[in-house]
């Protein structure tokens, strides 16, 4: 069997009911809906959390972990925040959910030499504080740039992870970039990138936001 990688929230003709989970710090679980859209194809679906290295993580349990889901039918995942470990309280913490859809073995296979394909969406999974000071549709605009050569820094004073997309330098594409919480990162720029920085970012709800133009400082 080979294990194909994807980050959207489709897998086959499975699918997410999101491309993101915002989970409010001290809620009992959150939902995420789980869809086989296939109308043939039956999967069995094994789901996990992994923090921001990529390591599987003990902070929650996912319920059902493990079940198969039929063709045209719908499941949901519940994922509960069961650690005595205190998150910080002045910013999000991001895991990612991890779901994994491999397809059952025809009947007329059987004995017979087959390459199957199961396929791993990944999202990511926010833990939100309550009481943060602003709300997370105006923490784009908080952002700030600052460019030294072929870097462009990218310092981000909200409480909120902010995801940049159709982000640009002088028209020059750069890299979709996650710039975490009261942080900073830095990304390269062509060198022949002049000119305003623009960029989109992502909603709560998976969609991009209007277009702004980034502020130097």
């Amino acid at each position: 069997m080979m294990l194909c990688v994807s980050h959207t929230a489709c897998a086959g003709g499975v699918s997410l009911g999101g491309t993101r989970l915002i989970y409010p710090a001290g809620s009992s679980q959150v939902s995420m809906s789980v869809n086989n859209s296939d109308d043939n194809a039956v999967f069995l679906i094994q789901s996990w959390v992994e923090d921001e290295n990529g390591a599987r993580s003990p902070d929650f349990a996912i319920t059902p972990p493990l079940f198969v889901i039929q063709p045209q039918k719908e499941n949901t995942l519940r994922v509960m925040y069961i650690s005595a470990k205190n998150l910080p309280a002045d910013r999000e913490t991001v895991y990612w959910l991890n779901m994994k859809a491999i397809p059952s073995a025809a009947a007329d296979t059987k004995g017979k030499n087959t390459l199957q394909l199961a396929v791993l969406s990944r999202i990511k999974l926010f833990v939100r504080p309550k009481n943060l000071p602003i709300k997370s549709v105006d923490a784009p605009a908080l952002l700030r740039f600052h460019r030294v050569g072929a870097q462009l820094s990218i310092k981000n004073p909200s409480p909120y992870y902010v995801t940049l997309v159709q982000f640009t330098v002088g028209g020059k594409k750069l890299p979709n970039t996650m710039v975490p919480p009261k942080e900073s990162l830095t990304v390269p720029v062509p060198d022949n990138a002049q000119g305003e920085i623009v960029f989109q970012t992502v909603s709560d709800f998976g969609a991009n936001t209007a277009g702004q133009k980034g502020i130097m400082e």
